[in-house]
């Protein structure tokens, strides 16, 4: 593996990690057309409001760095959902990570998801759950030798006006 740094993210951090989320918004836009586009400033305010939740209890970035440079990242939180409703221990969620393309494929992203995992056993929860574009067969691959199963699929389907309609 390359040497690289695993720690908490940091406000300092946040114009790095908008331009990481930014190619990860990019790269599965251009991958599947149906995944979103970032909005205008996207990134900017995803960076903000990561840097707003990070003395969150319930939530962790890290990033990857590597000789100052912040190469990669992780976000994920403790979630429960609806527990009025679902009979559902709290949960992890992965909501995102990325490693730029340039240190993929040297456990880079291993390390990340590992040393948030660590942070997940300390909340005491069990299982993780995340999102995998269907198209992307290198995350598919990736999130498989971590381990992970399919559970739910999410599926889409486009609508057509009615003949009535204009």
């Amino acid at each position: 593996m390359v040497d690289v740094n695993i720690r908490p993210a940091a406000a300092s951090d946040a114009d790095a990690i908008a331009g990481l989320w930014q190619a990860l918004v990019d790269f599965h836009h251009t991958l599947d057309e149906d995944l979103p586009g970032a909005a205008f400033n996207g990134a900017q305010r995803y960076a903000r409001r990561l840097v707003q939740r990070l003395d969150d209890p319930f939530t962790r970035a890290l990033v990857a760095e590597r000789e100052g440079r912040v190469i990669g990242y992780v976000l994920g939180m403790v979630i429960d959902l609806v527990p009025d409703v679902f009979d559902q221990e709290p949960a992890g969620f992965l909501a995102d990570i990325y490693v730029h393309p340039d240190f993929r494929r040297v456990g880079i992203g291993r390390a990340l998801v590992t040393a948030w995992l660590d942070w997940l056993r300390g909340q005491r929860v069990r299982y993780f759950d995340w999102h995998v574009a269907a198209k992307n067969q290198e995350a598919l691959a990736f999130w498989r030798t971590m381990g992970g199963r399919n559970v739910m699929i999410r599926m889409r389907a486009d609508l057509s006006p009615k003949d009535d309609e204009p």
